[in-house]
């Protein structure tokens, strides 16, 4: 990888290891599903649109608004509230271990759609591996708890979607301006959540850990993840950009212990280990490869 694509990485690894200590937090104080992910969207598109304005760069958006609007509803508008949704009954430990299979949701998505990034070999077998985690994290942990179940079927909606989301940016619009295209995308769904959110807000001004969550999430996991997000589809690729999910369930099951006092079952580990070494393997089960220093042009 490119050291932009290192760079990349470690932040991707990080940013989204965070919000679902946030969400959980916002949706435990009374913030609505709908609501909350409106807020933080609607904080995020301002941001990276007033950026794209400065550099000029909207104009590139021009033709590309059916594809941005798709980017949209995959990777945002029904992710986002699903989440949130979903950690109203789970923790957000067993939330960041469930968004961990999206690597393998793209090499299913692969089969059908992406030549370059279909399972085969021992890609095949890492997603075998990794449904066999999703199988027992809710086999052992998540089984005959309805509530519980809603929660986990609602989250494994949403990683769905993130695995379309990176494979539409790179196939139609892998030459746009992140600042332009991310902010696009967050102002469409702004206007698509902006309906459920109206009807959901809160009566009274919401506590100030909520407040807080609402605006790191908008400022640091969705206006600076998303474009950092966007370059690292663009130096690697949809399928190895999200090998950071490697790192992030881990960072989120973290803050969850430490935190908000989380204790994840026999089948939240397993299904961690089972999950994180069959989107290894089924990204070709391969470290990524040191960082060379490149030559200096005489």
């Amino acid at each position: 990888m490119s050291s932009k694509g290192w760079a990349a990485f470690a932040a991707m690894s990080l940013i989204w290891g965070v919000p679902y200590l946030f969400i959980k937090v916002a949706v435990d104080d009374g913030i609505s599903p709908a609501f909350l992910s409106f807020a933080r969207v609607a904080i995020a598109a301002a941001v990276l649109l007033a950026l794209a304005w400065k550099a000029g760069v909207l104009e590139q958006l021009r033709g590309h608004w059916t594809w941005v609007a798709a980017y949209a509803v995959a990777e945002i508008a029904l992710p986002f509230p699903l989440i949130a949704a979903g950690e109203q009954y789970v923790s957000s430990s067993l939330t960041a271990i469930m968004i961990a299979c999206v690597p393998l949701l793209v090499a299913l998505l692969a089969i059908r759609y992406d030549r370059a990034e279909r399972a085969t070999g021992i890609r095949l077998v890492g997603l075998l591996v990794g449904l066999g985690g999703v199988v027992a994290l809710v086999g052992i942990d998540v089984a005959g708890k309805t509530d519980e179940l809603i929660g986990t079927g609602l989250i494994v909606l949403a990683a769905a979607g993130y695995a379309v989301g990176p494979m539409v940016l790179n196939r139609k619009m892998p030459h746009l301006d992140a600042r332009a295209m991310m902010g696009g995308s967050l102002a469409i769904a702004a206007l698509l959540l902006a309906i459920p959110a109206a009807f959901t807000v809160p009566a009274e001004l919401p506590p100030a850990n909520a407040l807080a969550s609402i605006v790191v999430l908008g400022l640091i996991c969705t206006a600076l993840a998303f474009v950092v997000f966007s370059v690292l589809i663009r130096e690697v690729g949809p399928g190895r950009a999200l090998v950071f999910t490697y790192v992030n369930p881990v960072v989120a099951v973290a803050l969850g212990v430490v935190i908000l006092g989380e204790r994840p079952g026999a089948g939240a580990v397993a299904g961690l280990l089972l999950i994180l070494a069959g989107s290894w393997l089924s990204t070709d089960g391969r470290l990524p490869p040191r960082l060379r220093r490149e030559p200096i042009p005489a």
